[in-house]
């Protein structure tokens, strides 16, 4: 069976501390193509580190309309799903694998927050459905740019 994904890969650049403080920590990756909408949304797949470890992540693609409407920078926002540490500096490789919603602007934290734990429950179980094992090569995409590929 052939899956298909969005894969981005780029280093983990410091970011407004805006997830950290809303209890969800996020490793962020800048994107080159800032007109684009490829990929857009929340979607549940996997980070890849440089050790070659695979962590399963809740990932939010997009401009972040909660706090900056549509002029935002579009950015990559990854949570790894039962992870702590520091990744600033680390090259990552991010397998977009199933779009769980659009990005929308919420009226309050409180909203906000509710809607990431949703996202991150749905994260754990498609990813325990599709183990990191099974994810395609992505070879070496330019840092910041979303990829299509089959696997």
């Amino acid at each position: 069976m052939t899956s298909e994904y969005f894969v981005v890969r780029g280093t983990v650049e410091p970011g407004d501390q805006r997830g950290r403080e809303l209890g969800f920590p996020t490793a962020n990756i800048a994107l080159g193509d800032q007109s684009g909408s490829v990929g857009d949304g929340v979607w549940a797949g996997w980070v890849g580190r440089e050790d070659g470890s695979r962590i399963p992540a809740a990932i939010s693609v997009g401009r972040r309309p909660t706090y900056y409407g549509a002029d935002g920078y579009r950015l990559l926002e990854a949570h790894l799903l039962d992870f702590t540490g520091d990744l600033y500096g680390e090259t990552l490789v991010v397998w977009l694998g199933s779009h769980l919603r659009d990005q929308q602007a919420y009226a309050s934290a409180e909203d906000l927050i509710t809607a990431l734990k949703n996202d991150i429950a749905a994260a754990a179980q498609w990813t325990a459905a599709h183990p990191a094992a099974a994810l395609p090569d992505p070879g070496e995409p330019p840092l910041g740019e979303v990829r299509r590929i089959e696997g």
